[in-house]
This record gives C-alpha cells, structure tokens and sequence, in this order.
C-alpha cells in the first residue's frame, strides 16, 4: 500500500473513533435518560455534535480511500476501527476486555496485517 493509502486509512479510522467515543459521552452525559427532554439535551451536546463532525470528516476520508482500493479489501481493512474503539473504551470507560474480545482483536490485527501485505 502507498503512503496515500495508508494516511487516508489512518485518518479515517481515528475520526470513527473520535465520533464513537464523542456519541458515547454524549449519551452519558446527559443527566435525563427518558423522554422528550433527553432528547433536547442530547442534541444540546457538544459531544455529540463532535461525533457527527468526526463523522463527516471520516466520510470524506473513507471515500478518498476507497477510490484507491478495492471495496472488498477497503471493508476488510476499515474493521480495525472495532479494536481502537475498543481500546479507547478500555482506556476512557475503564470497560472490560474479556478473553473472548482479546481472541477477536487478535483475529482482526491478524487479518488486517494479511489484507495490508496482500
């Protein structure tokens, strides 16, 4: 893979992450959990604003990157987003990372290490 490729890659997967950690504390951070007024809170937020912002941005990177890669091999490399976003809760949420999901990130870097060589 080029350089190109590979910075596009990386920029989109950091603005999936950013925007999933940002919808997560948005959807923490709001002190109500039901009804109308949790909804006027959450779209309030900045937090979630800065996701869909990430999002944006990751849409435009993950187009540019896919002009340059196949579909198939694009899809198969955009999944490691599921280990930083992983990662980053482990890291910011203190969430747990069970054996299982520790076999699965292992997995997934094995795949993307093979999609990447290819």
């Amino acid at each position: 893979m080029s350089t190109l490729i590979i910075i596009l890659w990386l920029i989109n997967i950091t603005c999936d992450t950013v925007g999933q950690i940002a919808f997560k504390y948005a959807a923490i951070t709001s002190k109500h959990k039901a009804g109308l007024h949790y909804w006027q809170n959450l779209f309030g937020n900045y937090w979630l604003w800065l996701g869909f912002s990430s999002y944006l941005i990751g849409f435009v990177f993950w187009l540019a990157f896919l002009s340059y890669i196949p579909l198939s091999q694009g899809i198969l490399l955009g999944s490691f987003n599921m280990i930083t976003v992983m990662l980053a809760g482990r890291v910011l949420f203190k969430e747990h990372i069970t054996p299982f999901r520790l076999i699965g990130i292992l997995f997934i870097t094995l795949g993307v290490v093979l999609v990447g060589l290819n």
